[in-house]
């Protein structure tokens, strides 16, 4: 006889569980504070295939105009390691006026059975938007 556990599973981006992490800024109940907190949700939109989410959280100025995801393409999500340091997290969490920020992250993913990695450095910008100052991604650098 097996046990089947109660406990929810954890976020994708690897937080405690989604509704105590990505979920509540992916429902639009609460606003991303940092960066990171934006780019973790966005790493879990993917997995959930939830384009409005990821197109509503990139900036206007690099948003693409056509779809970013494409049906035939079947994407598993696998996990994610946010290599920025901790003590530059805090202290950058710690500063509200804070407008711009990096991070920077690997990801590691399956394109129809192939793995994959993507290590990324994203750059986000903090602006006034409907429900106060908003988090946005704008582009990333691919460090070798």
């Amino acid at each position: 006889m097996s046990k089947k556990s109660t406990a929810p599973a954890g976020c994708p981006c690897g937080g405690p569980s989604l509704a105590t992490c990505c979920g509540p800024y992916i429902a639009g109940s609460a606003i991303a504070p940092t960066a990171e907190a934006l780019m973790r949700s966005r790493y879990t939109a993917y997995g959930q295939r939830n384009e409005p989410y990821l197109l509503a959280t990139w900036h206007a100025s690099t948003r693409p105009t056509e779809p970013i995801m494409s049906d035939e393409e079947k994407v598993q999500w696998l996990g994610l390691e946010v290599k920025s340091a901790l003590r530059l997290r805090q202290r950058k969490a710690d500063e509200p006026e804070l407008t711009q920020d990096t991070v920077e992250f690997v990801a590691r993913f399956k394109i129809n059975g192939r793995a994959q990695r993507l290590h990324e450095v994203s750059n986000f910008v903090r602006e006034p938007a409907e429900g106060g100052l908003r988090w946005f991604y704008v582009d990333g650098s691919f460090p070798e």
